[in-house]
């Protein structure tokens, strides 16, 4: 009765995206040896950037740390359009493509390609791609198999998509709350969560990110001040300089961060939610200073990359933003602010990596201004 083994079993458990997404891999390479990546986009509505996410291709991995708007890429939007998948069987089509992922994908030398549409009740969330160093690969018999594999792959990644989004939902209710209280939210989150997602690709290999830890930095950053919800108005809203008793009192809030998550993961049933060691330790860490003078007493070594990344983008887009205590400063004023402190509050490279980015940090301000 019991000698039937599910291949598929091992999706049971609790892998991480990226072990499930290599583990069928495998599989299909068992039946089609000649496919040799699998890799996932991912779709950020709010800045129609198609991100690299996910992958499995061994050691050739053209597209790390790589973003696109949709509207720029034709052949993709075509796919959206006709609502049906893509082949491609002869790649050299691509070979002079102005799109430079088309051209990273033509110098890896793939002969052929088929591309699938990820859409959970018509909600696009990304692309999935399925890659052969053979032309003329993707016939109707190997199509068929990768229709079946490829909803599976989609669901998968959906799923911890929506887990994540579920989440974010949950506490940007809690934080449109500390909306009405706190100054320092609106656009803030946005831009401070762009910021973190730049700097992030940048110290990615001296830090050995990876598409997925970016995309999880972006994605957390924004809760870094839920912790707030438990300051008093007297002191979150005061405008004046705090006293000693109120600032220790302020202080607080990243240990109630980490504490309001601790409950939401747990009472959503996300404990085993995939990186969320990366959405404490945003929470709770991301006023540690490289000098130990931070909240918690943190030295460089001991504190995060998470945090050093969200310590960063946060500080910078305070100062360039309004506040009721404080003008406005200028992009430079800030950078030198951040350039003059650090190895004493912030990360070295984490500094370097905003200040190398600056038109994508214009672009930023200039998408997501306050209201």
């Amino acid at each position: 009765m019991f000698d039937h083994q599910d291949v598929f079993s091992a999706l049971n458990g609790k892998l991480p995206l990226p072990e499930k997404i290599d583990f069928i891999h495998g599989l299909l390479k068992d039946r089609f040896e000649f496919i040799d990546r699998v890799a996932v986009a991912i779709y950020e509505p709010k800045t129609d950037l198609l991100k690299t996410f996910v992958h499995s291709s061994g050691g050739d991995n053209p597209l790390s740390f790589y973003s696109a708007r949709l509207a720029d890429s034709a052949s993709l939007q075509e796919i959206l359009k006709t609502g049906r998948p893509r082949v491609v069987n002869d790649m050299e089509v691509f070979n002079r493509a102005p799109a430079e992922h088309s051209r990273r994908i033509a110098t890896q030398k793939y002969g052929s390609s088929y591309t699938m549409p990820m859409l959970l009740n018509g909600e696009f969330f990304g692309f999935l791609f399925f890659n052969s160093y053979r032309k003329y690969a993707f016939n109707d018999g190997v199509l068929n198999y990768l229709d079946m594999v490829g909803h599976l792959l989609s669901l998968l990644v959906i799923h911890e998509i929506s887990t994540a989004r579920n989440l974010l939902a949950t506490v940007k209710t809690a934080t449109n709350m500390v909306l009405h209280r706190d100054f320092e939210t609106g656009m803030h989150l946005d831009r401070m969560a762009n910021y973190a997602r730049l700097i992030a690709k940048e110290v990615a290999k001296k830090h050995q990110l990876n598409d997925d830890l970016i995309e999880h930095i972006f994605q957390f950053s924004p809760l870094h001040d839920v912790g707030k919800i438990g300051i008093p108005d007297s002191i979150l809203l005061k405008p004046a300089k705090l006293t000693e008793a109120e600032f220790d009192m302020m202080k607080t809030h990243t240990v109630k961060g980490g504490e309001i998550i601790g409950l939401m993961l747990e009472n959503l049933g996300l404990d085993d939610l995939h990186h969320a060691g990366i959405l404490r330790n945003i929470a709770l860490y991301h006023h540690e200073a490289i000098d130990g003078s931070g909240y918690g007493g943190l030295t460089d070594a001991q504190i995060p990359i998470e945090a050093k990344i969200v310590a960063v983008a946060d500080v910078f887009d305070a100062l360039t933003s309004k506040r009721i205590y404080k003008k406005v400063w200028s992009n430079d004023e800030a950078i030198e602010f951040l350039q003059s402190t650090v190895g004493s509050k912030f990360d070295r490279d984490c500094v370097a990596a905003l200040i190398s980015c600056r038109d994508e940090i214009e672009a930023i301000q200039a998408k997501f201004k306050d209201e």
